[in-house]
């Protein structure tokens, strides 16, 4: 298939690196900033670079969109894309309110076109590997959760597009917050009765630097979860509880710490448990593999597992916290 890449920064780079291996082939690059656009292009023989986005809407030789743009334009250049009938890999979290991201949903339908959302998280080693324990029944009934992921900012931090909530959307809890709601939701289903809190402890900004969420779903099953940029030092926790263990995983590679998934398996005389440790020092290999999945997707017509309701939903849950705090 054809890929064109909008939003040539980090992420947008980092997606272009995982083409090559689903056989897919990068042919149009765009930037705001042209450089940027032609210094990705150049690495992709035949690929062109752009300024405009609109301009690759018009090319009918390109089959799927992928958009990493600032939040403030995601789900306008989302819309258009599908409109134009391209499949639409779209980056977390897809837009700034629940609201921009209805027009989307409406579209895809009607143009019938897929739409994936880059909830990548779900898709690194340790959660493939919980996926896997979860759906065997390893944890016998879920009963709660509990996450934490947190970086400490830099210099300036509260200066950058994200603490800009015209940008942005919001702080923390609409940046890594999302994708701890994702990842709850993936694994406790839809959240009925959401509470919480997000502030402004450190950071000059009009932003929050911290969000905190207690979410339960109609079974009682709940989520304790806390996004934070004044961490100091990176931290990723996701621990999952079920009435026969308890799985935990720690670090996402990098300045996170090795990733590790840590399977608690209560016995029935109860005490300590039989423990099982699967550690992923290699590179993370969860963008390649999501990507994988969504041209497989397409391929196959089959509806993204990561898709644009999701992204709804996290969204919904986001701004009932941003609403309860008064922001």
């Amino acid at each position: 298939m054809n890929i064109a890449i909008i939003g040539c920064g980090l992420i947008g780079q980092k997606r272009a690196k995982t083409i090559a291996a689903t056989d897919s082939h990068l042919v149009a690059c765009v930037d705001q900033i042209k450089d940027r656009a032609e210094a990705l292009a150049q690495q992709h023989p035949g690929c062109q670079a752009y300024s405009d986005w609109h301009d690759v809407m018009k090319r009918p030789d390109i089959d799927v969109i992928i958009i990493a743009t600032l939040h403030a334009s995601l789900a306008e250049i989302g819309l258009a894309a599908v409109n134009a009938g391209k499949h639409v890999l779209i980056e977390k979290p897809a837009g700034r309110k629940s609201a921009e991201l209805e027009p989307i949903i409406k579209s895809a339908k009607k143009n019938n076109t897929f739409v994936r959302v880059g909830f990548n998280h779900r898709y690194h080693r340790a959660f493939r590997k919980a996926r896997e324990l979860v759906d065997e029944n390893a944890l016998g009934d879920l009963m709660f959760l509990r996450a934490r992921y947190g970086h400490g900012g830099r210099v300036g931090y509260d200066k950058e597009w994200r603490a800009q909530p015209e940008l942005s959307g919001g702080g923390e809890l609409i940046d890594q917050g999302v994708h701890l709601i994702d990842l709850a939701r993936w694994f406790l289903g839809d959240f009925t009765d959401i509470h919480g809190h997000a502030h402004t402890y450190y950071w000059d900004m009009p932003v929050d630097d911290n969000g905190f969420l207690i979410l339960k779903t109609p079974k009682k099953q709940v989520a304790f979860l806390h996004a934070s940029c004044t961490e100091w030092k990176n931290t990723f926790s996701f621990e999952i509880y079920g009435r026969n263990g308890k799985i935990d995983i720690n670090g996402l590679g990098g300045s996170y710490g090795v990733e590790r998934l840590s399977f608690y398996k209560m016995s029935e005389k109860m005490g300590p448990p039989e423990t099982f440790i699967w550690e992923y020092p290699m590179a993370d290999d969860s963008w390649e593999f999501e990507l994988t999945e969504f041209i497989e997707d397409i391929k196959t017509k089959r509806q993204p597992a990561v898709n644009i309701e999701d992204a709804h939903a996290a969204l919904k849950i986001v701004e009932e916290i941003y609403r309860i705090s008064g922001l």
